[in-house]
């Protein structure tokens, strides 16, 4: 049965949370400060925060920075996963990633569907594993944050969540790079 195992001690991740906004700074950018809160409640440590522009080759730059920080295990990104010229962030993840995590984009728009119709498939949200790091695409609205956070990341994150989880597999996303 799916859901959180008690018995198993909770470990706390390393995440950074990046705003992908021409429009947003850190005294207003509330997409942000949902997915902060919700990662501070839940016990993980907030490693790092930004906000980039949208820019892909500044996305990208903010993307490396942080897979190659060995203090971050986990980055979600909020921003820039719509349709318009501007929206670039997927493309920026598709320049880092090892891995695409196909699942994630996939549950996110089933989640949204069931809150707001067929206006979810705008969203490119997606995921993915570079070097170590996953690496997490979600949109800019507040309600986006909430529900990737709240209907996925929540518990995959969360080392205790049975049958399953993305947390329990960190120590064993570079066993290629050894090989």
């Amino acid at each position: 049965m799916a859901g959180i195992d008690q018995t198993r001690a909770f470990k706390a991740l390393r995440i950074a949370v990046l705003t992908v906004s021409d429009s947003r700074s850190l005294d207003d950018d509330r997409s942000g400060d949902i997915l902060v809160e919700r990662l501070t409640s839940a016990g993980h440590q907030l490693a790092e925060r930004d906000i980039v522009k949208d820019d892909s080759d500044a996305i990208a730059e903010r993307f490396n920075a942080w897979i190659n920080d060995p203090k971050i295990d986990v980055v979600i990104s909020t921003g820039g996963t719509g349709v318009t010229g501007r929206d670039i962030t997927p493309e920026a993840l598709s320049r880092v990633v090892e891995k695409e995590i196909p699942g994630f984009g996939e549950m996110f728009r089933m989640i949204s569907f069931q809150k707001i119709g067929t206006s979810a498939l705008q969203s490119r949200a997606t995921a993915g594993v570079a070097r170590g790091t996953y690496l997490f695409v979600l949109p800019g609205s507040t309600g986006a944050c909430k529900d990737g956070w709240d209907e996925i990341l929540s518990n995959q994150l969360d080392i205790r969540h049975r049958p399953c989880n993305f947390a329990e597999l960190i120590p064993r996303l570079r066993e290629h790079e050894s090989a």
